[in-house]
């Protein structure tokens, strides 16, 4: 296997390998209990979900293979113009590459030209490879979540002005 990787926009035939991605990794980090984004319907259903006005998912491939992914879509239950940095997982493989700040600025990106003001992501403590590249990235944490996305059990949120 090569080492070339290459982020691209989600494909419909990506469905199961995204959502295999995000099921190990949330096991992964003990996430798989009531309030988390493992149990969302649109887990397995991710193109359908973003292919929609305001959203935008992409992937990562590692030959042909999904590494990784993340994605942008309106806040629910949030203020207007505040969108959600959704659903931002890789496999170990790929962690540590500088893959993790590429997707986000392409998410940002794509928020900015959908016409965002914010980008809101919540996460947990125990994922620190995360929560040091969003603060690296210039997320400011909150002291409470935004909008009602359902994943009570996170206990970490930031923002960052677009």
């Amino acid at each position: 296997m090569s080492k070339e990787l290459t982020l691209r926009p989600l494909e419909a035939a990506d469905n199961p390998a995204m959502a295999q991605v995000i099921r190990t990794v949330m096991q992964e980090f003990a996430a798989v209990g009531e309030g988390y984004s493992i149990n969302d319907p649109e887990v397995d259903a991710l193109f359908e979900t973003y292919d929609q006005p305001g959203s935008i998912f992409y992937v990562i491939l590692q030959d042909e293979k999904v590494m990784g992914g993340g994605g942008i879509a309106p806040l629910l239950g949030g203020p207007e113009g505040v969108c959600e940095l959704k659903k931002m997982y890789f496999y170990p493989a790929i962690r540590g590459l500088g893959w993790g700040k590429k997707m986000v600025e392409a998410c940002l990106t794509a928020a900015r030209q959908l016409g965002y003001r914010q980008c809101y992501l919540e996460t947990i403590d125990r994922m620190t490879g995360a929560n040091a590249l969003y603060r690296k990235l210039g997320f400011k944490k909150l002291t409470q979540a935004m909008g009602n996305t359902g994943h009570s059990s996170c206990e970490v949120w930031y923002v960052i002005d677009l």
